[in-house]
């Protein structure tokens, strides 16, 4: 067993003095060529990428990283697939006939491919478009959530129940951002018939004006939630809607603060905010 083991050894220490210090400076060199291919790829972006098409630095940032880690994870693979075929050449593998290989699987798979390039194609003009980010929320191929990653042939969203959805971009036809720039409160509240509207107009205004001086609320609300219109008759209630503007993704949480002020508003002021009620007229 010790010959064996020792033999080995041998071999080994004579691969390392012909071929394999070779190899090893490969596999060293990918590695130091991998760092600072991404840390250039990095000051390249944060370079071209210019600020004044962006309304914030935030959405800046987002656009920013999102190219630097498409282009890193791309320039990965590149620099990883030169690197084997140099250490395939090194061990004594002949790289030509797996190279014409394949080519022929590529031809016999081409109708599949037709697929890929699909969604590489549809990838391109997603990200150089600017559609959407990582951190966005978006609605894609009947999916809704937040995008964890975007590579050249998919997108993963994570929806509210903590799912995480990969949809490929051929199967992407229509995105719904809802962190572009800015997002929207839209709130529809219901208030009885007999209540004054002049007077509602007046405690909503108002409550919208007091949340956005709220030193906890002022600096994600772009524009202050306010009445805009009587938007239906219902059947138990008028309806009303109240719209205003704050930072990317913080609607949400805007207007739940909203629903809990207004009701305690509306409950101050004697505004009531009605249930489905039904009357019944008893035939004679």
């Amino acid at each position: 067993m010790e010959k064996i083991i020792s033999i080995f050894q041998d071999q080994i220490y004579h691969w390392m003095l012909s071929d394999g210090w070779r190899v090893l400076v490969i596999i060293i060199a990918t590695f130091i060529i991998n760092k600072f291919s991404v840390i250039l790829i990095t000051k390249f972006i944060r370079k071209v990428v210019v600020g004044k098409n962006y309304k914030s630095q935030e959405a800046e940032e987002k656009r920013e990283d999102t190219l630097i880690k498409i282009l890193s994870n791309t320039e990965r693979i590149l620099i990883w697939v030169v690197a084997v075929m140099m250490i395939m050449s090194e061990l004594g593998i002949a790289i030509a006939p797996l190279l014409a290989a394949a080519g022929v699987a590529g031809i016999a798979f081409g109708f599949g491919g037709q697929y890929l390039i699909k969604d590489l194609i549809s990838g391109l003009f997603i990200i150089f478009e600017n559609q959407y980010r990582v951190g966005d929320v978006i609605k894609a191929g009947g999916v809704s959530g937040m995008v964890e990653d975007i590579t050249l042939r998919l997108t993963t969203i994570r929806d509210l129940d903590g799912v995480v959805h990969h949809i490929p971009h051929g199967e992407i036809t229509v995105v719904s951002n809802m962190a572009k720039e800015f997002s929207r409160i839209n709130l529809n509240v219901g208030v009885a018939y007999d209540t004054n509207l002049e007077k509602l107009i007046s405690v909503v205004n108002a409550v919208g004006d007091e949340m956005a001086a709220d030193s906890k609320w002022k600096d994600v609300i772009l524009s202050r939630p306010q009445f805009l219109r009587v938007d239906s008759f219902g059947d138990s209630s008028i309806d009303i809607k109240i719209l205003g503007e704050t930072k990317p993704l913080k609607q949400w949480e805007v207007t739940g603060e909203l629903r809990m002020r207004l009701k305690i508003a509306f409950d101050r002021e004697g505004i009531e905010i009605p249930f489905p009620q039904r009357v019944i007229h008893n035939a004679k």
